[in-house]
């Protein structure tokens, strides 16, 4: 019933991520950092210096330090040591005593030491919502998405991920931050969350989304972005024409809005409506480059005295 040794196995990278079913783009002003359980009891099940227990420190130290970065705050659970039966409950059939009384197994590892400010939630079943304050943590603090990492993917990882869901929370559960017993576990709640419950990300992807709004902003849109940005919710090929209907294409409403945040982030005023009402690409190539840009020196000259340019 104690935990299994695992073996190294790789960590998955972004071309094994499995296809999302929704296109949510993660926010700052939405999000929470979860570190799941990273203690010394359940990292010590696997191989010390190899894959994928490498990776997946470094990658969560990188990911909370941009979280940090940009405000997002950064929520850790723990589970207890020396639990009672009682405490312990149905867990006990499956897993046994669990982390003893002792001070090393319950430490969350040195690598990831919480910082002050960071929040530890004590941790009792699967899912890291079961009797702790996380939901009350969400809500207070007017945020409605959680960045999930840490172990185990396919036990308590996948389980906060699916709860979250299942309480209007957007989940991005990050691929290649979370570990598991084997690959086969791994990528299986990989499928599952895409499937089901949440997006599944890489760190690097979810650091490029997001950037600080800082080193964002101003920067203009090329045709090659705009046109990559739709193939990518549309999950088309480079074949798209640019007049062809992007709404007839399979682009909803949905995609259409995470398009809008996105291009938005990126120092456009673009709205949901414009984009609606002239849905090709190249409308879009139009409005997007002309928004993004900034106007010439002496054009902004003009209009900050009041005088409207000539052609």
């Amino acid at each position: 019933m104690a935990l299994p040794a695992i073996a190294p196995y790789r960590m998955p990278s972004a071309a094994d991520l499995p296809t999302n079913k929704v296109s949510w783009t993660p926010d700052p002003q939405r999000a929470v950092l979860l570190i799941h359980d990273m203690q010394r009891y359940f990292v010590d099940a696997f191989t010390s210096g190899a894959s994928p227990v490498t990776e997946l420190v470094a990658n969560i130290r990188q990911l909370r330090q941009h979280c940090i970065s940009v405000g997002i705050p950064v929520v850790y659970s723990a589970q207890p040591g020396g639990q009672t039966p009682e405490q312990r409950g149905l867990l006990l059939d499956f897993w046994g005593a669990g982390i003893n009384g002792g001070p090393h197994q319950k430490q969350i590892i040195d690598a990831l030491t919480p910082a002050e400010g960071d929040i530890v939630l004590t941790k009792w079943r699967y899912s890291a919502f079961n009797r702790t304050q996380l939901m009350d943590i969400l809500r207070q603090s007017k945020r409605n998405q959680l960045i999930v990492c840490g172990i185990y993917a396919h036990i308590g990882c996948l389980q906060t991920a699916s709860e979250a869901f299942m309480n209007e929370v957007q989940p991005f559960f990050v691929a290649d931050g979370v570990a598991d017993f084997s690959w086969e576990n791994h990528q299986m709640a990989l499928n599952y969350a895409a499937r089901l419950c949440a997006v599944t990300t890489t760190t690097q992807q979810l650091i490029d989304q997001l950037r600080p709004q800082a080193t964002r902003g101003g920067v203009p849109l090329s045709r090659q972005q705009v046109r990559a940005d739709v193939i990518e919710m549309l999950q088309q090929d480079a074949a798209l024409g640019d007049d062809e209907n992007l709404l007839e294409c399979g682009l909803d409403s949905i995609r259409l809005m995470t398009l809008v945040e996105r291009w938005r982030n990126a120092g456009t005023e673009v709205t949901f409506v414009e984009l609606a009402e002239r849905p090709t690409l190249g409308d879009w190539y139009s409005m997007l480059t002309s928004i993004a840009q900034p106007p010439p020196v002496e054009v902004a000259a003009a209009l900050q005295r009041g005088v409207r340019p000539t052609a």
